[in-house]
């Protein structure tokens, strides 16, 4: 004879299985809302410290010579940031950024030498302080790669 063995407390096996699935079940959802609390916090707390960071931004050239245009030029140019982890991740975030401008009227570019007169480079160590005024006041630029911009003009010829 096979003899069922059932509890004394009158609950079955298999409603006892059901109910330890059903609790492990509601304790890896608690843990997970924790964790993902703990890291919510973790994440807030590290973007108020000072960090360094790169970010792609675009550039713009104005105040070509007269009687010439721009042929080649970089339009985004890498940005080495310092700032507190807000001020970078509304860096970043922003969509609509406007355009840091270089006056090339204002910085000293030279012709490049071997080359036919209308290759010029600028060194873009001297474009840092011009950079910082028109960023944000939160961030401040430790560099600029590539640390050499090369470009061009052409004569524009009226008909």
């Amino acid at each position: 004879m096979i003899r069922i063995l059932e509890k004394t407390d009158g609950i079955k096996p298999d409603k006892l299985a059901r109910k330890g699935v059903g609790k492990m079940r509601t304790d890896i959802l608690i843990f997970s809302v924790f964790l993902f609390l703990s890291f919510i916090f973790w994440y807030l707390n590290s973007l108020g410290k000072a960090i360094q960071s790169d970010i792609k931004y675009p550039v713009r050239f104005i105040n070509v010579p007269k009687d010439r245009e721009l042929a080649e030029a970089p339009a985004r140019l890498n940005l080495f940031l310092q700032g507190t982890g807000f001020s970078m991740l509304r860096l970043k975030i922003s969509g609509s950024r406007d355009p840091a401008i270089v006056d090339l009227s204002k910085v000293p570019y030279k012709s490049v030498l071997n080359s036919k007169s209308s290759e010029y480079y600028l060194v873009t160590s001297g474009l840092v302080q011009n950079f910082n005024t028109q960023l944000k006041p939160e961030c401040r630029i430790t560099s600029i790669k590539p640390d050499t911009l090369f470009f061009s003009f052409k004569e524009v010829t009226e008909e």
